[in-house]
Parts: structure tokens; C-alpha cells; sequence
């Protein structure tokens, strides 16, 4: 039910003429707020408050769907965004003069979603409708329904992981469907994506704001730890509360030294990223863009398609492997990958500086 006068109020429903209230099709996280408001504040000091908005407000993303992916096409450049992008992400959903949503923005499954009341967000996405079960929401594939594939593997990187494993062996058997904050080593041997990000254990209240636990920026250009408040902002987030957190986290099951070690093995391989990949690839970006030996697409640029990938794919797959245990993510996905492609970046820029002109290159050596 919403509002007379609300944008999504649904007018002129054939079967239904004789409704005497405002409905809609549409259920906004506010709605699940009138119990759980709690959570629905956590949830928009997340990192999932930004997932649609980010993809609105970026002209680069906009570029690589209408124009490169989309062609440019009058009726269609907006399809890869409508079954791929806003799936995850969110949609700012647009509704028509009776409040029935526009094909082009529904339906959307993403968590990042924008409604026509301006209010964000997608409660569904972690617990379906029409079951609305707390135990789904704590198992690894509602979260590897988006944390998967090329750039962000996650759900990959934890079938790689020892916790993986075990809940690959036995998770049918654990129990599920304790209480908010009362879920425990005991009820399960393992933990799941939610365990450590999101829920209840030892000491610490559950959240959902998936950020608070987090140390590092693992998806950014360049790793920083987080220290900035405003869940729009790159940074946010307390990396070192969050990192004490997340430690504690660890031990319900690790002793202190284990806890210690594997996360000063995390941190050198972000570091390594940092300072070995990135910094070098984007300081031999600079300059060839300084010198005109950039294409205007830099999707036909061989030098700027390795670039993007020692970020985008690699230096994630990199970093995430290394933070969550999962070896192969680290090095043969990673580290492996990424030396391969720094190299052949380095070429290419080495003969454009010396002989000042873009390289003739076959379409298929463009291929990262």
C-alpha cells in the first residue's frame, strides 16, 4: 500500500477496478523498514547504497553501454545494461502515467535500485520474495548471484577456500535458521560470505551495512584503507575498526597468531598490486596521454586494454584472492596474469616513446 498521490501508485489495474486503496508493484526497502528499520539504515551506510547510483553518475560507464557495447543503437544500446549491469547494480526505475514500471528499467533484480520516491535500494535481492527466509540469505549463493565472474570472483574465490570446501562437504547439514545474533560456530564449522561480512557472532551485533568490517578498498584503482564516511565515497568506511572487527570475527575459530599472520600475508599482496602493477601501468599512461600515443578508444588500444585489465580483472582477482584464502584466485588468476600483462603494457609503451607514433597491431593481438 503507498500513498494517493505517490508515483508508484498503480491506476487503472484491469481485474482490479475496485480497489479502495493505493498499491503498488513495487516495494521499496522503506517498506521492510517499518519493522526492520535497523537494518534498512545499515543497509544505506553500505557499500550496496552506491551500487546503482555509481553506475548512473559515471559518463565512462554510460560510454561503455550505449556507445561501445550498445553500438549506438537508436532502439537497443540500452540491452546490455537491462539484462547485465542493472541486474546487479539497480535501475532507477521510471513508471508510466499509471504507475506501471517501463520495460527499459523493470525488472530489475539489482540491490542498488533508485525508485521514483528517490529511495534506494533492494531488500529481495538477499531474501527472495516470497519466502523472505533469513536462512537463504546466509548462504554463499545469495551473494555469488552477483560476486562472480571475470572482475569479482568471490563466490569462485570461496569454493577455492578451505571454508568453501568444508561448506561444499557438509552445508546441507548445518543449521541455518538460528535467530538474528544468535547464529554460532556450532550451528555451522565453516563460515559463509554472511558470517564474516554480516552477521552475529561472538560479540559483535549483526549488520547490514557490508562495508563496516572491511580494511582495504580491494576493487579500486589503487587499494587505500578506508577512512572516509560518506557511503558514496570510494573510501568508506573505518578500515582499522573494521579490520579489529573482522579479527574478532576470525576469532570464534583461529587463535590470535594464525588471525595475524594471514592478514599480514593479505596485506603484502595488496601492496604488492599497488606499488609493482598499478603504480607503474598508470605512470606509463600518463605519459603516452601527454605525448598523444593514446587512442581516442581506448577499447582499440592495445596498451589501454592491458591498463584496464592489470585493474579491472587481474589486480582484483589478485587482491581478493589473497584477502579470502583462496590461492589460485591469488596467483595463477592473479599474480600470474598480471606479470604477463605489465610486460607487454611496458612494451608497448617503450616502442611508442622511442619511436613516437601508435603501433599498426592486428585486431586479434589486441586481446588481453
Amino acid at each position: 500500500e503507498v500513498d494517493a498521490d505517490s508515483p508508484m501508485a498503480l491506476q487503472g489495474v484491469e481485474g482490479h477496478e475496485d480497489l479502495t486503496i493505493a498499491v503498488s508493484m513495487l516495494v521499496p526497502p522503506a517498506t521492510c523498514g517499518e519493522c526492520h528499520e535497523d537494518e534498512v539504515t545499515e543497509f544505506h551506510q553500505s557499500g550496496h547504497q552506491r551500487a546503482g547510483l555509481q553506475v548512473e553518475a559515471k559518463d565512462s560507464m554510460q560510454a561503455l553501454i550505449h556507445h561501445h557495447e550498445g553500438r549506438d543503437s537508436e532502439e537497443f544500446s540500452g540491452a546490455s545494461a537491462e539484462t547485465g549491469c542493472t541486474q546487479c547494480h539497480g535501475a532507477t526505475i521510471e513508471v508510466d502515467e499509471t504507475g506501471h514500471p517501463l520495460s527499459e528499467t523493470y525488472p530489475s533484480a539489482g540491490i542498488g535500485n533508485i525508485y521514483p520516491t528517490g529511495e534506494v535500494g533492494n531488500c529481495t535481492v538477499c531474501h527472495s520474495r516470497h519466502k523472505f527466509d533469513i536462512a537463504e540469505a546466509r548462504k554463499p549463493e545469495a551473494c555469488g548471484g552477483c560476486h562472480l565472474g571475470p572482475d569479482h570472483p568471490d563466490m569462485e574465490i570461496y569454493e577455492n577456500t578451505k571454508h568453501g570446501q568444508i561448506f561444499a562437504a557438509e552445508g546441507d547439514e548445518w543449521t541455518w535458521d538460528s535467530p538474528s545474533g544468535e547464529w554460532e560456530p556450532g550451528d555451522y564449522r565453516a563460515p559463509t560470505c554472511a558470517t564474516c561480512h554480516m552477521s552475529g557472532i561472538g560479540d559483535l551485533e549483526p549488520t547490514h551495512n557490508v562495508t563496516q568490517r572491511l580494511y582495504w578498498n580491494l576493487w579500486a584503482k589503487t587499494s587505500k584503507v578506508r577512512t572516509e564516511d560518506d557511503p558514496m565515497e570510494m573510501f568508506a568506511g573505518d578500515g582499522e575498526a573494521g579490520r579489529a572487527e573482522m579479527k574478532q570475527v576470525c576469532g570464534e575459530c583461529h587463535t590470535t597468531y594464525h588471525t595475524d599472520k594471514y592478514f599480514e600475508s593479505g596485506d603484502k599482496a595488496v601492496q604488492l598490486y599497488n606499488e609493482e602493477y598499478w603504480t607503474p601501468v598508470e605512470a606509463m599512461r600518463v605519459e603516452l596521454a601527454e605525448a598523444g600515443l593514446l587512442k581516442d578508444n581506448p577499447w582499440e588500444d592495445g596498451f589501454m586494454i592491458l591498463h584496464y585489465h592489470i585493474w579491472h580483472h587481474d589486480g582484483r582477482r589478485a587482491r581478493q584472492g589473497a584477502m579470502m584464502g583462496a590461492p589460485d584466485w591469488a596467483h595463477w588468476h592473479g599474480f600470474f596474469q598480471l606479470q604477463q600483462k605489465l610486460n607487454l603494457a611496458t612494451a608497448i609503451y617503450e616502442q611508442r616513446m622511442e619511436t613516437g607514433e601508435i603501433e599498426t597491431a592486428a585486431p586479434w593481438s589486441l586481446a588481453p
